[in-house]
Order: structure tokens, then sequence, then C-alpha cells
């Protein structure tokens, strides 16, 4: 945040994302309009000047920083990544590390955008590479799950600092004041889970954290945890198996009333469904959590007001110092755990 103007920096991927570079600016020029933050939009500078032109933005705090290149969905990222040094992502990036800006924020490959943040920013003491979690089922909206597909393979240690980080998580971004903390296993009986779940439920009890011990999958949807750790495989299933349910039920929906409401009611009910159960679109976009920087990224299919979302997100996460306070948090779990 620059001293002088009080705004939150945000440098945003102008050429990430299904339908950049056009709806990234629209995006962006409503997040500079609604106030809080300077935007960077970097991009092609020829391609993103013209859609810039397209909207009354000569009076706002938006600026473009020229890039070469764009990482598609699909490229193997760290080969990108050598091939093109300066595409779009990775300029975004490389301006938080050089302190040119507050977050960086990317509609583009979730892969690419991961691996840029680990290699420049650097991951968190004790966190192998970045993870990605949040609200993820629809009809739990405060319910952090984490990980959610980045780290399949995890040691107890891992999803102790998983722990930490979905605490920070619903506390400063969320609202939660003491998030209650549980591990995702087959019984919500204490002893129950594999040999993951078990070590590191005796970790956890070794923390001020608040865990509460097990939880099972359809205790999600209940209301008995703010914080549902996993591994990224298990948690990928979950999300994939929310967002498919609510897709499927949309249509079923849809066949199932067409012709006896009217199909504007009808699309409703089945947007209102999709909706419910792909939260994690309709926010916009979440932080990569475990790296040494705010970096935020969001699904390829965004428009513009998912894109304006997510640099509120980027925004909130840069005040609350949402960085910081998961370094702070890990080092004293750390000592605890050593004890």
């Amino acid at each position: 945040m620059t001293q002088e103007t009080g705004l939150t920096r945000i440098a945003v991927d102008a050429m990430g994302g299904d339908s950049a570079p056009a709806e990234i600016v629209a995006g962006a020029v409503q997040a500079a309009a609604d106030g809080g933050v300077a935007i960077f939009l970097v991009g092609d500078p020829e391609q993103v000047s013209a859609q810039l032109a397209k909207h009354d933005a000569k009076a706002l705090p938006i600026q473009i920083v020229p890039s070469e290149g764009v990482v598609a969905e699909g490229e193997q990222p760290m080969l990108a990544m050598r091939q093109k040094p300066k595409a779009s992502v990775i300029v975004a990036t490389g301006m938080v590390k050089k302190g040119a800006a507050d977050a960086c924020v990317s509609m583009g490959s979730t892969g690419a955008a991961m691996a840029a943040a680990a290699y420049i920013l650097g991951v968190i003491d004790g966190i192998d590479r970045p993870a990605l979690g949040g609200p993820v089922v629809g009809l739990a909206p405060k319910t952090v799950i984490l990980d959610v597909g980045t780290n399949v393979d995890c040691r107890p240690s891992q999803l102790v600092s998983f722990a930490v980080i979905g605490d920070v998580f619903a506390r400063q971004l969320l609202g939660v004041e003491r998030p209650r903390i549980a591990l995702l296993s087959v019984g919500a009986e204490a002893g129950k889970g594999n040999r993951q779940v078990k070590e590191t439920s005796e970790l956890l009890q070794k923390t001020s954290l608040n865990f509460v011990g097990n939880v099972e999958a359809n205790d999600i949807l209940l209301d008995k945890a703010d914080v549902v750790v996993c591994d990224g495989f298990v948690g990928n299933v979950v999300m994939k198996l929310s967002e498919g349910f609510g897709s499927a039920l949309a249509e079923h929906l849809r066949t199932s009333l067409s012709g006896k409401l009217a199909q504007e009611e009808v699309d409703g009910i089945a947007k209102a469904i999709h909706d419910l159960s792909n939260p994690a679109e309709g926010a916009g976009g979440g932080p990569l959590l475990g790296v040494n920087g705010v970096s935020v990224v969001g699904h390829g299919r965004a428009r513009a007001e998912s894109l304006k979302r997510a640099i509120g997100i980027a925004k909130m996460a840069v005040e609350t110092r949402f960085i910081e306070k998961i370094n702070e948090e890990l080092g004293k779990v750390r000592e605890a755990v050593r004890e």
C-alpha cells in the first residue's frame, strides 16, 4: 500500500483467462472505480490499451505494464517460465517480489500462477509447495477445505501447516472468531482413519488451535467445523463431486421443469443451483496459500465481475496482513509440536 495515496497496489495479469484481455480490463476498471486500489494491467500494451480505451478510465489509478507472451492452460508451467520469462503472469508476480505491487491477480493458468508464486515469491517455511483451499462446497459457504488439489501426498506435519493456514484464512477473510479445526476422515470417532489422519490428530492436539477431531464428508454440510483439513487428493475429490453434483442437478431440474414453468423461471432455478455448488467461481478467486506474498488466482472462465471480486480479495488479504499472520502462527505451532 502506498503511503502517499493509501491505495493498495494490485498487479493484474491482463492476458490470463478465456476472455482476456477484454473482461479482465473491464473488471479492473470496475475495481478501480470502486476505490481503494491502484491497478497495474500487465499485458501486451497494444491489446490492453485498445480495451482500456473502451472505458471512461482516464481519471482512474490504472497503469499499463508491458509484458511479452502468455502461459496458456495446458502448458508445462516450469518449462513455460523458462521459455517465456516476460509472460504476463511472471511479470505481475515479479512486481510483488520487487515491492512494486502489494498483490497480484491472475485468471489464467492456475499451474502457471502457482509455479510463478512458488519460484518468485518463495514458499513459507514448512510448506513444500503452494496450497489451494477455501469455501468450495456451496451449502457450507464459510467452511474452508484445505488442500483441494495441489498436494496429493502429504506428511502429517504438512496437514498441521494446512490447519494453521485454514485457521488464519477463516479468521481474517471470513470473520470466524475461533475457527473449529477438523480432519476429514472415514469416521468422526477418535482413532478412526488411516495412519496419516491418526498421526496428524496427535500433532494437532499439541497445538493451541481449536481442534475438534474428525469429521466425515457429510458433516461438511452440517456446520460441524469451520476448517476441514485433508490432503489434496481427497480435497479435490470433494470439490469436484460438489461441483459436478450441482451442475448435474441444475440440468436435471432444467429438463424436469421445462414446460411446467416459464423458461425464465426454469433458467433462474438452474442458475441458482449451479452457483450454489460453485462458490469458488462466484467469489472470483482465492489467495494461493503458503507463499510469501499475496497472489490470487481465479477461474479461467471469469468475467469482469469475477475479476473485480478477486481484486477485492487481494486487497483484503493485504490489509489484514494475511501472509504475515500465517508466518507468525506457523512459528508458534512448530514450537508447540516440537515440545
